[in-house]
């Protein structure tokens, strides 16, 4: 199976799990081990960058912050930080050239002073795959595979991005049907 580092799935009609329905999930990593990717256009409505940056001691700054994504239901606890690469000085994980996830707070505190990246997403949890669970779910046909746009992943509105992510590529997945099969 192909290495999904730095693609969306997106999920299709006949996603069995109401947790990922109409979700786009950017994958992180994808190896022999398994899987690991946030969900990108699910903002969660229960707290602010605000209020995660005032919990942590992190002066707030007076520029507005994006959502706080709820990125998966694994670690719901744990912040994550998917940026543009322009941004270097944290530990973190390269997925391609242009994408990099942290878990570094100094990220957030260069955030806060107007210092970060240019792009970025801080996602509560994770989704993440056993080995093969993933590829079983792509054989179901629960999932789209298609190479990560960056507009879509950090400019389109998040209600517009599980249609507009499959429509970059001349798919229109409103009319995919919940009973498609395998050829």
């Amino acid at each position: 199976m192909e290495n999904l580092s730095g693609h969306f799935l997106i999920s299709t009609p006949q996603m069995p799990d109401p947790r990922f329905q109409e979700q786009v999930i950017y994958i992180c990593s994808h190896t022999d081990d398994g899987a690991m990717g946030v969900v990108v256009n699910n903002p969660n409505k229960d707290i602010s960058l605000f209020e995660v940056m005032s919990n942590v001691n992190i002066p707030l700054p007076e520029h507005p912050l994006p959502p706080v994504y709820m990125g998966g239901p694994v670690e719901v606890e744990s912040g994550f930080i998917l940026f543009s690469s322009d941004y270097q000085g944290v530990n973190s994980l390269e997925v391609t050239p242009k994408i990099s996830l942290s878990r570094d707070a100094k990220l957030l505190e260069d955030i806060s002073k107007g210092n970060g990246p240019r792009d970025y997403l801080f996602l509560l949890g994770y989704a993440g795959w056993a080995p093969g669970q993933l590829e079983l779910e792509l054989v179901d046909n629960s999932w789209l595979t298609l190479p990560a746009d960056l507009d879509v992943l950090f400019h389109t509105p998040d209600e517009f991005k599980w249609k507009e992510a499959a429509y970059r590529f001349g798919i229109d997945i409103s009319v995919f049907s919940s009973t498609i099969g395998n050829a």
